[in-house]
């Protein structure tokens, strides 16, 4: 049967109200695929990036069939886990949850560390259908007795290659032993590396494989630009890009938690509403950094990878890469941030010579150049030399050229274009 509206996939008439009122009326792929397999009670494992509709394609079965069965779950053992790797995808995937379950009466809850656990346990006491969670505060209170998985009909393991990638295979392997045998299990991951395939043997029995792209994809839709920079001149570059109007809501990625807080201080210091988000800050900070860029008190938000996946903050116009990642799909998922819903959007890069190989990887994985824009390294030194006497240098003492150079041969040797200024040199 072909499905062209959600009122062909026979769901609950209270989850039909809530999805009319969020004006959700043709299902993406991946929901019209998954929710018809799902609701036969088939175990599945899903190949999908963010931004296909994922969390309402195991969320809106999963409500339909605890509301259409009341089960005997009893106090703290919920019918239905989904675990997510970091805090903030278990919060936006609770809140799916919440609104199209909003005609439902169906409790649930959401268990996630950093922060007091005491509201955790009394919504747990009180009896819960489903529990949103991330692995480290739900062992916890596995361990303490306070909450029991005895009862889960439903078991969602999302991300799963981050969760593999944050090193949680063990907890899940923990959480999983303590599941029922019985129960109807999902894998979802925008990747399948040889540990995740292991894992999804060992959860899920005889499942469908639903494998989707998004329509159209942010690597489509998305203006790619890089400027090569000296590691020194990348704050000051962040701060000459910002003043353009243009960048009305921009995520700033870095790889470290500490480089994070020292370009959002950088750039508060200089006028421009910022806050940063990583794994040191509390969950009430990051919540309320994510609510004010969300709401526009903020016009960026700096991040570290933690905020690569799984949240969904409309109109974000430019993703700028303060440091390349070290692993090249994040780079993907960072991107990822803009271009939602069928807009466009842009991505910008910083380069320094240390992050050559970080741009090789991440060239050959999206199999396209991204478009240089601004100086070279060697050219750029240059510039900011006393005279324009070619005698900048960096700490350590050497002149940009002699530390430059070890990059260039690189560069030809991976079969990279060189560079205009580069050409120019040669042909002199």
């Amino acid at each position: 049967m072909t499905i062209i509206s959600f009122s062909d996939l026979g769901l609950a008439d209270p989850i039909q109200l809530a999805l009319n009122a969020r004006n959700h009326v043709v299902p993406t792929p991946i929901q019209a695929r998954a929710i018809p397999e799902l609701l036969a009670g088939r175990d599945m494992l899903g190949i999908a990036q963010t931004g296909t509709g994922k969390t309402a394609a195991f969320a809106l079965p999963i409500l339909h069939q605890l509301s259409r069965k009341r089960g005997h779950n009893g106090r703290c053992s919920p019918r239905a886990l989904i675990l997510a790797p970091t805090r903030e995808l278990a919060i936006q995937i609770g809140d799916e949850f919440r609104a199209y379950g909003k005609h439902l009466h169906l409790r649930q809850t959401v268990i996630v560390g950093g922060v007091s656990q005491k509201p955790q346990v009394d919504a747990l006491r009180r009896g819960v259908e489903i529990v949103v969670a991330t692995p480290g505060r739900l062992l916890d209170l596995l361990g303490q007795g306070r909450l029991g998985l005895e009862a889960v009909e439903f078991f969602v393991l999302d991300e799963a290659d981050r969760m593999l990638d944050m090193g949680f295979v063990r907890d899940v392997r923990k959480i999983i032993s303590a599941l029922p045998k019985t129960r109807q299990s999902l894998l979802f991951s925008a990747t399948m590396p040889n540990e995740v395939a292991r894992l999804s043997s060992e959860i899920l029995a005889d499942p469908v494989r639903v494998e989707v792209t998004p329509q159209a994809t942010p690597i489509e839709r998305l203006e790619q630009k890089i400027y090569h920079v000296d590691a020194a001149g990348k704050r000051a570059l962040l701060a000459k890009i910002l003043n353009d109007s243009a960048l009305s809501r921009v995520i700033v990625f870095t790889r470290t938690k500490h480089r994070a807080n020292r370009v959002a201080d950088h750039l508060a210091k200089n006028g421009v509403a910022a806050e940063a988000i990583h794994g040191n800050k509390s969950q009430g900070a990051r919540q309320r950094a994510l609510n004010q860029f969300r709401a526009g008190g903020a016009r960026v938000l700096v991040a570290t990878d933690i905020a690569a996946r799984g949240i969904d903050v409309d109109g974000v116009t430019h993703v700028i890469n303060f440091e390349l990642p070290n692993e090249s799909e994040s780079y993907i998922h960072r991107i990822g941030r803009t271009a939602r819903a069928g807009a466009g959007g842009v991505a910008i890069s910083f380069c320094d010579p240390s992050e050559r190989a970080y741009l090789s990887g991440i060239e050959r994985l999206i199999r396209r150049r991204l478009t240089v824009i601004g100086d070279e390294p060697a050219v750029a030194a240059v510039a900011a030399a006393p005279n324009g006497c070619g005698k900048a240098k960096k700490a350590g003492g050497q002149p940009w050229r002699k530390r430059y150079r070890p990059h260039a041969k690189v560069e030809i040797a991976n079969d990279q274009r060189p560079s205009r200024s580069r050409r120019r040199r040669r042909a002199a």
